[in-house]
């Protein structure tokens, strides 16, 4: 009977850990935003890279663009607390943009593939966009030019700008490369920022355990194993 007791003890201390460890609110991941280092208004290209922790990706746009800032220039990505949100903790840390002026095709590459990118945006006001796969808002509110509120489209691949939109999206997936379409205004503008790279052998997804969860999950084990213990004894 006291083994049993003591079995289910632990059974109930490793449930509740675990319970914890599903309730425990995810932390707001730091975001690699893209260094824009040189552009071609001619050919319409502009180039960068970011560094992900360990890895270095080198990022391209082609599309056309109104003007592009990559060394100095407005800090156009205030307040902070527009680009920040749950899943972002940090907005674009310089004046690096990409104006878009005339609609089109826009395409972004990436040297390796990167897990669910995001575009943190300004300006998107009465904009008509679509990607052709799922997008998220992350977070939008108050920005240089105003507030807006972004409408996603039915499938979910696309928004209209309701008013000024200013935020940060993120296209869910892996990808080495991603397109939108877009329509014509004056100027809206965006820069491109990734929490992760895909790695070999993750199944595309490219994602890991968050470091909280895992210490939560090595104390669950650690109690059920030492409980194990004193009932061999």
């Amino acid at each position: 009977m006291k083994q049993q007791r003591t079995s289910l003890r632990a059974a109930l201390a490793g449930g509740c850990l675990l319970a914890a460890i599903a309730a425990a609110p995810a932390s707001a991941a730091t975001v690699y935003w893209t260094d824009w280092t040189s552009a071609s208004a001619a050919a319409g290209t502009v180039s960068g890279t970011l560094s992900a922790g360990s890895d270095t990706v080198s990022v391209g746009y082609s599309g056309g663009y109104g003007f592009a800032q990559t060394s100095g220039g407005t800090n156009y990505w205030t307040p902070a607390s527009t680009f920040q949100s749950a899943t972002v903790s940090n907005a674009p840390p310089a004046a690096d943009i990409i104006a878009l002026s005339t609609g089109g095709t826009a395409t972004v590459t990436f040297s390796q593939a990167v897990v669910d990118p995001l575009l943190a945006l300004v300006s998107w006001n009465s904009n008509t966009v679509e990607f052709g796969a799922p997008i998220e808002f992350l977070s939008y509110g108050v920005g240089p030019y105003g507030s807006g509120t972004p409408i996603l489209n039915a499938a979910g691949t696309g928004f209209f700008g309701s008013g000024e939109v200013h935020g940060v999206l993120r296209v869910i997936g892996t990808y080495t490369s991603i397109s939108f379409t877009h329509t014509s205004e004056y100027w809206h503008g965006f820069t491109v920022g990734i929490v992760g790279v895909s790695t070999p052998g993750d199944g595309g997804g490219g994602s890991v355990p968050e470091p909280m969860s895992l210490a939560l999950l090595g104390l669950g084990f650690g109690a059920i194993a030492l409980t194990n213990r004193r009932r061999q004894r």
